[in-house]
């Protein structure tokens, strides 16, 4: 889940099958040995929270607006948020998902949410940040910081009744409507809690859509497909996961969070090092980060579900404006 930090320098300005129970065989989950080793163009949408699914759908509305469609590449990466928005571009056009997003949410709801016993969404975000960032500290390396943050949402979900995980997936499928794989090549990230190990899921993976996507967005409790548990796939490296992208000529990447991250520069997981890797592979690499003035309807106000119709709104702007910019790259 990454969320704070500053956005880096060198990014471009232009800013189902049956589920599976406890005791069921364990499906052939992780979908990495299945990668494309190369392709003609690809879409990553990272993370972002509510405010971030907003956004990106508004960004991706906004480039069709304009001309351009960038919905049908040769694959499609999608984290956390992004997960979801990929799942849902299946069956769901960018004018459709927009117009979902700029629905005001009711006020009993965004009045609940603010009324939370955890205090304001902000808050309650500001201290999950700082519990990850606690549970974190001192690890050596991205890999020890998975292992440390899947056993610590372990621990969180023994404390809990295990309601939210019915919850949780009924919310997620009532998103996604139509829960069928797309034909298309779509991978949708997560991490193995347990092992701490990355996971990606593909529609060969044996998983369902909303199980996929459910465990994409589990930012604090992990999500259990079969006997294995999950979380969100923010932790594999960071919340856009460009690297997935390898071998594909063209790569579009949309960054709600703008490329920040929780691990240090060193440890080579942030956004912008991602970018220059797939460049020194051949990559045209673009990405699109929110607009600096809009930067106060993400990070700690992701979550905040009245802010996405003004999230939204800002998203379909940026993709009116860079339809035509981006035209010439992705054609």
């Amino acid at each position: 889940m990454d969320t704070t930090s500053s956005s880096p320098s060198d990014l471009p300005s232009i800013a189902g099958s049956a589920r599976p129970g406890p005791g069921s065989p364990q499906p052939r989950t992780d979908a990495t040995g299945r990668l494309p080793a190369a392709g003609g163009r690809a879409l990553v949408l990272g993370g972002g929270g509510s405010t971030g699914h907003a956004w990106l759908v508004g960004v991706l509305a906004g480039l069709v607006a304009g001309g351009l469609d960038v919905t049908s590449p040769d694959l499609t990466v999608g984290t956390s948020a992004g997960a979801t928005v990929a799942a849902q571009l299946g069956s769901v056009s960018p004018a459709e998902l927009y117009a979902g997003a700029l629905t005001p949410v009711p006020a009993a709801q965004a009045g609940a949410a603010r009324g939370h016993p955890g205090g304001s969404v902000a808050r309650r975000v500001s201290a999950q940040v700082q519990r990850v960032s606690d549970t974190a500290a001192g690890a050596r390396d991205v890999a020890d910081m998975r292992r440390r943050v899947g056993a610590a949402a372990l621990r969180w979900a023994a404390e809990s009744d295990g309601s939210w995980q019915a919850q949780w997936r009924a919310t997620v499928a009532a998103r996604l409507g139509d829960a069928r794989w797309p034909t298309r090549t779509v991978l949708l990230t997560a991490v193995d809690a347990e092992t701490g190990e990355p996971v990606v899921f593909d529609r060969d993976s044996g998983v369902d859509l909303v199980d996929a996507v459910a465990a994409s967005c589990s930012s604090r409790l992990p999500y259990r497909i079969g006997d294995r548990h999950y979380i969100d796939g923010g932790y594999r490296a960071n919340a856009e996961n460009a690297d997935l992208a390898a071998g594909h000529r063209r790569v579009l990447v949309l960054a709600p969070f703008g490329g920040r991250a929780l691990t240090p520069v060193e440890w080579g997981t942030h956004l912008a090092a991602q970018v220059e890797a797939l460049r020194e592979g051949g990559s045209t690499v673009r990405t699109v980060v929110p607009d600096g003035e809009a930067e106060h309807l993400f990070g700690l106000n992701a979550m905040d579900v009245s802010l996405r119709p003004a999230a939204a709104r800002t998203g379909y702007a940026q993709g009116g404006a860079l339809a035509q910019h981006l035209a010439g790259f992705w054609r």
